[in-house]
């Protein structure tokens, strides 16, 4: 007789509450601006995008890749993040699924 092994991996869920020491206004400007997301999320002095694909509205799903600078931790990596929307409030709530 075949014994069932045990689920070597746990599916869970969590919830990450974030403020931000600016108004609600521009927060959810800096989600909603294509341009203001991807110097938020992909752009900077230590990453630069590859990839910035944003359809932010509820059943959406925005997609980002970026790589690392040579200097950084991380050296050269590329790294991803693809978010789905469940629910926009304008200048309230965003609910999202990201990984």
């Amino acid at each position: 007789m075949e014994t069932m092994q045990q689920p070597t991996v746990n599916h869970s869920t969590f919830t990450l509450e974030r403020n931000f020491p600016a108004t609600p206004e521009r927060v959810f400007s800096a989600f909603s601006d294509p341009a203001k997301k991807i110097r938020w999320f992909a752009d900077g002095s230590r990453r630069e995008a590859v990839r910035f694909d944003m359809d932010f509205r509820v059943g959406g799903n925005d997609h980002i890749r970026y790589q690392t600078a040579q200097d950084s931790p991380l050296k050269g990596a590329i790294l991803s993040n693809e978010t789905h929307y469940l629910e926009i409030q304008p200048n309230r709530r965003i609910v999202l699924d990201g990984h």
